[in-house]
């Protein structure tokens, strides 16, 4: 017995003892040989990390108007379990459905989702009509949160509101095709815009903050921290001015109504430093709501993606190359309707012709003989290629989007030479290299390159690069630029036979020229089909402003460039000169009467309300002031102007965009344009001459003005007053007229 007792015990000894032998093994395993991997794991287990997001940095004009901004969002949420808890599973599905407009039985799958253990879940976001929804959706699904809560007497309704931020584009559609856009997930979109092209600059770097938690994850008090902040992206200023992107926008709008065409491109520029100072695309898109339903083709960059034969527009590349090597003579005969090159007959528009006319005629009708017998005949085909190359076709400008194309200049045979000579044949540009290359001639014969970023500044260190103006090449003399200058205002300011004449302004000189580009087909010219622009500057002895309407495949073929592109480049013109305080000649006698006896307005910003008033009243200077701060913010007209006789000084002491607008009638359309500006106020005119009525409304979101104009006497006013005296097909130059050739080359 004893002995039984002595073995059991041993035997559970040796157990006991086998047991603590195995535990101090696993214990010296785990400490000793696996203490590296064990302490990783324990770091990752004690150890969070929370991610502080960057702010990605802001766009704006040229004149600080916010572009892009990120601003606050909310994404949707719902606790499934706690709303079958309460029992309200339809009037959730309902009430969200209402202001979300997300389709009735998503919601009810969302409501009902069960996880892995058939439990419901604890949250579930309302994707994608519930994500990063703005301050107007989010009051509204507090309302109903409220609501409900309180019709059932409950604590909580299971509906959650997260806070997140998103890309918000204040003007909208303003300036999309330049913008581009970044996505829900906060990525910027590639071949869209500044944003793609600038991503990096603009996204920054996340933050993080690292440090200890407990097993329930709550942050243990004391413990180590590591911090790393956030370094919040670029902010870029733009050349683009947020009013003349809206002149160029409002007037596409009404033009693309009624030409009903395929698309529509506009782009302004400054031509002394290439700045560009709009640039728009029709149809477009909405960047803050660009999923929908939108068709992939609204979201296209024609202005630096499309390539076209640019047709008589082109014209100027080749009167300049005749120009500056002396082989153009103005008062020189030719014999229009035909000319015979190798492999083809070239026709103008009229194939008849209009007899034996000056070459000066020939520019002003856009004749495809003249410019035949300029480029390919006096200049040559290697010379006229080699001033083609050098306004900088067939290579890309460099302009800062995305996407851009460099076009095509391959000419072969010697009909493709001829046809180049008036912007037919191997030749396919981009609206950009177009407008850079009439810029050159506008501004003394340089070739510059185009540029939309203004500066770029890095919030952090304040640091800011400002981008200066590149000059390529000098292509024509200053000399020789100018003489083409005036060639090309009398294309616009002959009203009998001018093929620019429907952009004629009375009191600015602008010069420009046309084009009507046949669409090419299968064994020749579909000519249904064309590309219709104007291309053009002002005033011409000083530009301020260089720009290029073109419009693919308006509805009515008939319609040249002239007809079609030339009003809205008038309409444009004649409003941003304006804004741009651009006198009309007309006016100068009276100017300089007026600022011989008128005022100069004096400094205000900064002063008191009271002590600005004092001042003004100290001159003589009627005012009205604006705002109820106590401090003078701006004024209008801006220190040091010479103020006419009787006009008013407005003194502003709020931010513009927080004023009423003042009433303008009696004013010139400058003056009011300038006020209005002042207080970041889009306008849009009917009418020329003073103001004699004004209208206010809102427009996605933003306020508008109409203006409408009257001149003060009807005398004298007989701008177009030949306008439209001429054949209706006489835009002209713009039509490539081809016969085959029996050399057997063929036709461009």
């Amino acid at each position: 017995m004893i002995k039984r007792i002595k073995l059991r015990t041993l035997l559970i000894g040796g157990v006991i003892t086998l047991f603590f032998a195995v535990l101090m093994g696993k214990v010296f395993w785990i400490q000793v040989v696996e203490a590296d991997f064990w302490q990783d794991y324990a770091e990752k287990v004690w150890s969070k990390k929370k991610t502080i997001p960057a702010s990605r940095g802001k766009i704006i004009d040229r004149n600080g108007d916010i572009l892009a901004v990120d601003a606050p969002a909310y994404t949707v949420a719902i606790n499934p379990k706690l709303i079958h808890e309460a029992g309200i599973q339809e009037d959730i599905v309902k009430g969200l459905h209402d202001i979300l407009g997300k389709k009735e039985d998503e919601l009810r799958e969302l409501v009902n989702a069960k996880n892995e253990d058939g439990e419901f879940y604890r949250q579930r976001e309302v994707r994608r009509e519930g994500w990063k929804v703005d301050q107007d959706v989010k009051e509204q699904v507090e309302k109903l949160r409220d609501d409900l809560m309180k019709e059932h007497e409950l604590e909580d309704v299971g509906i959650i509101l997260i806070k997140d931020q998103k890309r918000y584009y204040p003007k909208n559609s303003l300036a999309a095709h330049v913008l581009g856009y970044v996505n829900r997930e906060g990525e910027a979109v590639q071949g869209t815009g500044i944003e793609a092209y600038y991503d990096e600059e603009l996204r920054g770097q996340d933050g993080s903050l690292e440090y200890k938690s407990d097993g329930r994850g709550i942050e243990i008090p004391k413990a180590s921290e590591i911090f790393t902040p956030a370094r919040n992206g670029k902010d870029l200023q733009l050349t683009i001015d947020y009013t003349i992107q809206y002149y160029i926008e409002e007037a596409m709008r009404e033009a693309f109504a009624e030409l009903k065409p395929i698309s529509m491109t506009v782009v302004a520029v400054d031509p002394k430093t290439m700045e560009i100072l709009g640039m728009a695309n029709m149809p477009t898109y909405n960047p803050n709501e660009y999923w929908k339903g939108v068709d992939q083709k609204n979201f296209y960059n024609h202005a630096i993606k499309s390539v076209y034969e640019p047709g008589s527009t082109f014209k100027i590349v080749t009167l300049a190359g005749a120009v500056q090597e002396g082989m153009f003579n103005p008062n020189e005969s030719f014999m229009s309707g035909s000319i015979r090159v190798p492999g083809q007959t070239i026709h103008d528009v009229k194939r008849s012709g209009w007899g034996a006319i000056s070459y000066l005629e020939g520019v002003k009708r856009s004749s495809n003989v003249a410019f035949v017998k300029l480029g390919y005949e006096k200049l040559g085909p290697d010379l006229l290629k080699e001033y083609v190359d050098n306004f900088g076709f067939g290579q890309k400008t460099g302009i800062e989007l995305p996407g851009e194309a460099k076009g095509l200049v391959s000419p072969v045979y010697q009909a493709d030479y001829a046809a180049m000579s008036y912007g037919h044949g191997q030749l396919l540009v981009t609206p950009v290299q177009q407008l850079v290359a009439v810029a050159a001639v506008a501004n003394g014969g340089k070739l510059m390159e185009p540029h939309i970023v203004k500066s770029i500044t890095d919030p952090h260190t304040g640091e800011t690069v400002t981008t200066q103006p590149k000059v390529i090449r000098q292509v024509i003399s200053p000399e020789k630029a100018k003489e083409v200058s005036g060639y090309l205002e009398q294309v616009v300011s002959d009203l009998k036979i001018g093929t620019g004449r429907h952009a004629y302004i009375d009191g600015y000189r602008i010069a420009g020229k046309t084009g009507t580009a046949v669409k090419a087909a299968k064994g020749g010219y579909d000519y249904t089909k064309q590309v219709v622009s104007f291309v053009g500057y002002a005033p011409v002895d000083d530009p301020k402003i260089a720009i290029l309407v073109l419009i693919d495949e308006p509805s009515n073929s008939e319609l040249g460039g002239g007809t079609a592109a030339g009003p809205i480049v008038k309409k444009i013109l004649n409003q941003v000169l304006q804004y741009m305080g651009v006198p009309k000649q007309i006016d100068k006698a009276a100017n300089s009467s007026a600022t011989a006896t008128g005022a100069k307005a004096p400094e205000l910003s900064g002063l008191g309300v009271q002590e600005a008033k004092d001042l003004l009243a100290g001159k003589g200077i009627s005012y009205a002031t604006l705002g109820n701060g106590s401090k003078v913010v701006s004024q209008f007209p801006k220190a040091g102007t010479h103020m006419k006789p009787g006009q008013h000084m407005y003194i502003l002491t709020e931010e513009g965009q927080h004023l009423n607008i003042p009433n303008v009638k009696g004013q010139s359309l400058r003056d009011a344009l300038e006020l209005l500006s002042v207080l970041q106020v889009a306008v849009r005119t009917v009418g020329e001459g003073f103001v004699v009525d004004q209208q206010v409304t809102e427009v996605q979101g933003q306020r508008q003005v109409t203006l409408v104009l009257e001149p003060l006497s009807k005398e004298g006013d007989q701008e177009a007053a030949g306008e439209d005296a001429s054949a209706q097909n006489e835009d002209g130059d713009d039509k490539n007229e081809t016969d085959s050739g029996e050399s057997g080359e063929p036709s461009p």
